[in-house]
């Protein structure tokens, strides 16, 4: 959830913190640049972390009175990956959906009702959303498509996910009428 990352920037030192020391300016000038900074594919940076690793010579460039130094630092970064689980306070409940505060970070992070957990529903007697899952018709489901058998019934062989489109392919199970008319179909082509 929250990593260290290395960045490397050209920060500027305004004129008026040249009398102070480099480390002291470049320290300043990223505290006030990069907190609160989304930066893509590297995530939300939270604050730095320590002083700069490395500061080059500055260099003035005609017209500005700052001076740009070629700086490498350490942020702590707030990325976390695709379904991690988070742990967080309910502030908020109603029929759109929950408002969460993960770890007095976030405040404001809203669930919409769509990215319930099924079978969710809203009680409104008491204000929140209630996961209700029933395990006994799952497991009758799974012991009815095992037992398989009639006539005419067809079974999920395979699911595969192609270029994010899902391909089924179906298998006849026990249909020996079918089977008898493929055989007759073959021998009529045959003739």
């Amino acid at each position: 959830m929250f990593v260290l990352t290395l960045l490397a920037d050209t920060i500027r030192i305004p004129p008026h913190l040249l009398a102070k020391p480099t480390l002291t300016s470049v320290q300043t000038e990223i505290e006030k640049r990069y907190p609160n900074k989304i930066i893509v594919d590297v995530g939300l940076i939270v604050c730095p972390y320590g002083p700069p690793l490395e500061v080059g010579d500055g260099i003035l460039v005609a017209g500005d009175g700052g001076a740009h130094h070629q700086v490498v630092f350490q942020c702590v970064v707030f990325r976390p990956f695709v379904e991690e689980v988070l742990i967080g306070t309910v502030t908020e409940s109603h029929e759109r959906g929950v408002t969460v505060s993960v770890g007095g970070f976030f405040d404001h992070v809203f669930i919409p009702a769509y990215w319930m957990l099924n079978p969710s529903v809203y009680d409104e007697s008491t204000g929140l959303w209630v996961w209700t899952p029933t395990y006994d018709e799952e497991e009758d489901d799974e012991e009815e498509e095992n037992e398989g058998g009639g006539e005419g019934e067809k079974g999920i062989v395979k699911q595969e996910a192609v270029d994010d489109v899902e391909a089924t392919s179906t298998i006849t199970i026990n249909n020996s009428a079918s089977e008898e008319k493929e055989e007759e179909e073959e021998e009529t082509e045959g003739n």
